[in-house]
């Protein structure tokens, strides 16, 4: 095999065609430009699992029960390694790409790791974030800056993704860019400067509830066992030997064809096609290299087959990536064994609140947890925050105030937080609480409707002196229910709340305008409870593009409406939907880890809170939980 230097993409261009190689060099590159050199990341001293030592692995009892995601029940299924299922013929499927499967998206876009040597922490960031895509249908982008920081590794210093995931495990999960974000030297710096370069590992002190925890991955030897595992689970780290022209790879399947070995690197395997003979893999040098930044590497090439890949499973999802997701009553957490976990609060009719959740994994019972709280007058908001995943809950008190309390995860009881805010919150009305991305940690964000029918906003810096502060009364003829809230990616706080003529209508928050609240647009009539507002997964074909909104309420003859927006179009409200029935209001809503399934919770006339579902065959009557 020659061992010659490859300088320019036309060299190699012409080394390719002499060999009639099944690959092309990047059309991103000139004839005259030389092959780049980007960064790898391997380093062999590390000791990375080799296939031979990983050998087999029990899938049955790794992976041997459903999923949230019903697209990979089946394939388990398919495969035997269900309880009572057996493997049918052909069951491995002939081609997997996990880019978009069954209509979805499920990888992040493709980053970028230059200049530094850190190619492992990428395929270690981009397994975690592509699995809680997978497992509960959420974009949840990770820092490799929380990695390589957190292992006090300098710009220079290269590792593998057996050490990143043992960190990540070990050190409470892999937090958001926001949190502790990826930073690389400045340009200029002289190469020995440039590689010794670091900073103090210092992310924002709540941590704790803005990280995407795991607990032990797996290591696969067997390449029909790597197949299995990315057609009913999700991607694979790999690391890989690369040569010269490696870095000059475009569109078809990678072979080594010329050039001197200068390393060793590590990607993210998505996929795999058998009619090509390759692995489709995800790299960390941005959009310019290969095709879009993903590239095709022949089985065994490179000794891509030589190293263990790993895959991960049973993902926790941070409250901060789930945010948007949920409104009013009920939000999903990382509890319970799947992490997926439905919690809800509800009225016991004396003042006090229960806590309800429900398991996420069969027979999906509610159970009543504890009570707390003494001077509620309606029902709670309810939601998960950044302060160690507590659960915040706020209602309006008997005597028209509001009152926060809080559980603690750390110590396992509830708290009360206090009572704040205006003497003429509307008695029986809902207040709405989100945690906005304010500071750090993020602010909380309520609206309450007031006496005389206006909406009150108010918000507490979380840090010294944890002091909540008047954001103004805005709006006028609003209905006793009370509004919905969110926090758009673009910053805007937007609310939805019921006016006295049974309409709805939107307010948005204008931070560029001294934080003035201004009227959107009118939609609905004979609306009788508060809506329910999130944006949902829907639309939202990347972690950058907003979702649709997703909105339920009770209307005419105790039915409950579905509404939804299109956002990134811009489009018109449409009512989707209308199911139930003796719906006196809808008190929460989410969307969580099933198959992008909406959750809806309505307190019924009777006084029962009951649980609709829509799947992709429509809404679902659900259980009766209780009362509220």
């Amino acid at each position: 095999m020659p061992q010659e230097s490859v300088r320019t993409a036309g060299e190699l261009r012409t080394r390719l065609a002499e060999r009639a190689a099944r690959w092309s060099v990047s059309e991103h590159l000139a004839d005259e430009e030389p092959v780049p050199r980007p960064s790898l990341g391997l380093d062999p001293a590390s000791r990375p699992t080799t296939a031979a030592a990983a050998g087999t692995v029990d899938l049955r009892a790794l992976i041997g029960r459903a999923s949230g995601n019903p697209h990979l029940t089946r394939r388990r299924a398919a495969h035997g390694l269900l309880p009572g299922s057996r493997e049918s013929a052909a069951t491995l499927a002939t081609a997997v790409d996990w880019r978009e499967r069954w209509g979805w998206r499920w990888i992040t876009r493709v980053k970028d790791q230059n200049p530094c040597a850190s190619g492992w922490a990428f395929a270690a960031a981009g397994l975690v974030e592509s699995m809680a895509r997978i497992e509960h249908h959420v974009w949840a982008v990770r820092s490799e800056g929380d990695l390589r920081d957190g292992l006090r590794l300098t710009c220079g210093q290269a590792s593998d993704p057996e050490t990143a995931l043992d960190w990540i495990r070990d050190n409470g999960g892999l937090a958001d860019p926001d949190c502790r974000p990826y930073t690389t030297p400045p340009p200029g710096l002289p190469p020995e400067r440039r590689d010794a370069w670091g900073s103090e590992y210092t992310p924002s002190w709540d941590r704790s509830g803005r990280t995407v925890r795991i607990g032990d991955y797996v290591r696969l030897g067997d390449v029909r066992q790597q197949k299995v595992w990315l057609d009913t689970v999700g991607p694979l780290t790999a690391c890989l030997d690369v040569y010269e022209d490696f870095f000059g790879l475009g569109s078809g399947v990678y072979h080594r064809v010329d050039g001197r070995l200068v390393g060793g690197h590590c990607v993210l395997i998505v996929g795999y096609d058998d009619a090509a003979g390759c692995w489709l893999f995800k790299n960390s040098w941005g959009t310019r290299h290969h095709a879009d930044g993903y590239g095709r590497i022949a089985y065994g090439e490179a000794r891509v087959d030589h190293w263990a890949k790993c895959g991960l499973s049973d993902t926790n999802i941070d409250p901060w990536s789930k945010r948007r997701l949920h409104a009013g009553n009920v939000y999903e957490s990382g509890n319970g064994r799947a992490h997926r976990n439905f919690e809800l609060a509800a009225p016991t009719g004396d003042g006090g609140l229960r806590h309800w959740w429900r398991e996420g994994e069969p027979p999906f019972a509610w159970s009543p947890g504890k009570t707390f709280a003494h001077d509620a007058s309606g029902r709670p908001a309810f939601t998960g925050s950044t302060y160690n995943r507590n659960m915040e809950s706020l209602h309006v008190t008997t005597g028209g105030r509001l009152r926060h309390w809080y559980y603690e995860q750390s110590g396992g009881a509830w708290r009360d937080g206090g009572a704040f805010g205006p003497g003429d919150a509307a008695i029986g009305s809902t207040p709405a609480l989100i945690q906005s991305d304010y500071g750090k940690p993020g602010n909380f964000e309520v609206v309450v409707r007031t006496a005389d029918g206006r909406l009150n906003h108010w918000w507490r810096i979380n840090g010294a002196p944890w002091t909540w502060n008047d954001g103004g009364r805005f709006a006028s003829g609003i209905a006793h229910y009370g509004p919905a809230l969110v926090q758009t990616r673009s910053r805007r706080l937007e609310l939805v709340a019921t006016r006295t003529d049974g309409r709805m209508q939107l307010w948005w928050r204008d931070d560029r305008d001294h934080f003035a609240w201004h009227s959107g647009e009118v939609f609905g009539s004979a609306i009788t409870s508060a809506p329910c507002l999130i944006e949902g997964q829907y639309g939202a074909r990347d972690e950058e593009t907003v979702g649709n909104y997703e909105l339920c309420v009770a209307g005419a003859g105790g039915r409950v409406e579905h509404w939804w927006r299109a956002n990134a179009g811009g489009g018109a409200w449409v009512r989707g939907a209308v199911f139930g029935r003796d719906a006196l209001a809808v008190t929460g809503m989410l969307q969580g880890s099933f198959g992008f399934d909406l959750e809806v919770i309505v307190l019924r006339t009777d006084g029962l809170l009951q649980h609709y579902r829509r799947d992709g065959s429509g809404w679902h009557t659900g259980p009766v939980i209780g009362p509220a």
